[in-house]
């Protein structure tokens, strides 16, 4: 009997799992508090976006957000924004390289340089673009004589989300170079691999996801922009006008309906391409574990 009942506790210390350790008190609270921040910060004002377009009839929306002025905005922000992004992603990439792999005087200026973006005020930052591109400009005089324009044109929109959107793909890949096993890219040139091999068998697949990360918060941040693309855009319907100015205007035009449902389409755009991005980045990363593996 007594050699029955240790063999059971036996089997039960066998067969219970250990339970993990967490610092926060439980899953179900955390869990909660969770999606109650989420449903307050996120959920609820963006709720408040699609109630107030659906006061409108299917007609009004779809004349509200088809309108060639309207459309003209969203090739030129969604446009825009993907060519700053993969901009930020290609020379963000070699900026955080340059930081993590390379000793040089000077080397925390720059490194602070790279976050003005962030703590400088939008208005500010489209207030110096301009100064600085206008004709008259530092930058701009230099340009003149090429016949390059780049305050109040689509081209001073690309130089703006360019700039505001730099910090979002250093600061995503420089920890990644960090971590990066040095070991590997050694191995890889001893075995006589060319540099470029090195790159994009080792180093690229390891940043990729990274890299992805970054190009999306970029893009996620450029979409939205508007204080300092409005002064450098120069605001010409059907040529500079962004999205977010349009609906300022409407606003302004107590055209509330029109407004939200043009944000709305904004809104599942960025959805749609910020999902998509995600997707490519989780088979980026499955892909690189089983490469390890």
């Amino acid at each position: 009997m007594g050699a029955s009942i240790a063999a059971s506790a036996g089997t039960a210390r066998r067969t219970t799992k250990p339970v993990p350790f967490r610092v926060l008190p439980g899953f179900r609270l955390s869990l909660g508090f969770t999606l109650l921040y989420l449903s307050l910060v996120v959920l609820i004002p963006l709720s408040a976006v699609f109630l107030k377009t659906f006061t409108m009839t299917w007609e009004g929306f779809i004349e509200a957000v088809t309108s060639a002025r309207v459309v003209a905005s969203y090739q030129l922000t969604f446009g825009a924004s993907l060519l700053a992004a993969f901009i930020n992603a290609v020379f963000g990439g070699i900026v955080a390289w340059v930081l993590v792999r390379y000793q040089f005087p000077g080397k925390r200026i720059i490194d602070a340089l790279v976050d003005l973006p962030f703590a400088l005020p939008t208005a500010v930052a489209g207030i110096a673009l301009t100064t600085l591109y206008a004709p008259n400009g530092w930058i701009g005089q230099l340009l003149t004589p090429f016949d390059i324009k780049v305050a109040f044109t689509p081209l001073g929109i690309l130089v703006a989300l360019t700039f505001i959107g730099l910090p979002f793909v250093v600061r995503t890949v420089q920890p990644v170079l960090e971590e990066a096993e040095r070991e590997l890219e050694e191995a890889a040139a001893s075995l006589g691999a060319s540099r470029w091999k090195i790159f994009t068998k080792v180093i690229f697949p390891t940043i990729l996801p990274a890299l992805l990360t970054g190009f999306a918060l970029a893009f996620a941040r450029a979409t939205g922009e508007y204080g300092s693309v409005v002064f450098i855009a120069g605001n010409m319907p059907m040529i500079s006008e962004i999205t977010p100015l349009f609906i300022i205007t409407k606003l302004e035009q107590y055209d509330y309906a029109g407004a939200t449902a043009i944000a709305t389409v904004m809104l599942l755009v960025s959805f749609i391409l910020l999902l998509t991005i995600n997707v490519l980045q989780a088979w980026t990363r499955k892909r690189g574990q089983a490469v390890k593996v």
